[in-house]
């Protein structure tokens, strides 16, 4: 089998915007992603509500995704391939951090998968950095407004351009979330039911794309 992480925040999660709750498994996408890819593939399902990339929050501190990455990749060694979709928590105002600052961030994170995992299984996986989707215009009609305020959106739009750069960088997969999908008016920050299918389909294609011939 080909093992395939997927670690990320609520939207990894599947977090419903509309009610709090969690989507079934065969709606949020790395249960999606797992049904795509068929029995010749492990996906595991590795998503945090409010998960940072490397910053501990003043109120959840243990989610910061830097402190449980190692202990993650240990847990389910050997990976052979790691979706990573983070940042979207860190333009919380608590941090007051520039869209920059957070894909180096995930760059950080990608320095520890690749050093990591060559001391404790003996090879680096294929690593898929995503750029999170946008946060959405209508932040301040959400229930996370205060955590969030209007100027997260426009550095959401900023992900793009420095989430590749960091993918080039350390030679990753890049994919551009906010190219397909777009959060939920509900509360401008998770994706729909839709969202998470189309989604998955696109990480179905770029999982295909650095496994061809390998199953």
């Amino acid at each position: 089998m080909i093992t395939v992480l997927c670690y990320g925040d609520s939207n990894t999660y599947g977090y419903v915007p509309e009610t709090g709750m969690r989507y079934p498994r065969d709606v949020r996408y790395p249960g999606r992603l797992q049904i795509l890819l068929g029995e010749e593939y492990s996906v595991i399902e590795e998503g945090c509500n409010g998960r940072t990339t490397i910053h501990d929050d003043p109120i959840d501190g243990w989610k910061n995704g830097l402190d449980y990455l190692r202990p993650c990749l240990n847990s389910h060694k050997p990976v052979d391939i790691v979706t990573l979709m983070l940042g979207s928590n860190d333009l919380k105002a608590t941090f007051g951090l520039t869209a920059k600052e957070i894909a180096d961030g995930a760059g950080l994170l990608v320095e520890v998968i690749r050093s990591f995992t060559q001391e404790k299984q003996g090879f680096i996986p294929k690593i898929v950095l995503i750029s999170p989707p946008e946060i959405g215009t209508g932040i301040k009609s959400s229930p996370f407004y205060g955590a969030f305020y209007e100027n997260a959106i426009g550095e959401s739009k900023k992900f793009p351009e420095y989430y590749k750069a960091v993918a080039e960088k350390y030679g990753c997969t890049f994919l551009n979330a906010a190219a397909y999908i777009y959060p939920s008016e509900a509360d401008s920050l998770h994706l729909t039911r839709e969202g998470h299918k189309v989604l998955a389909e696109k990480l179905a294609q770029v999982v295909k794309e650095l496994t061809l011939g390998e199953e």
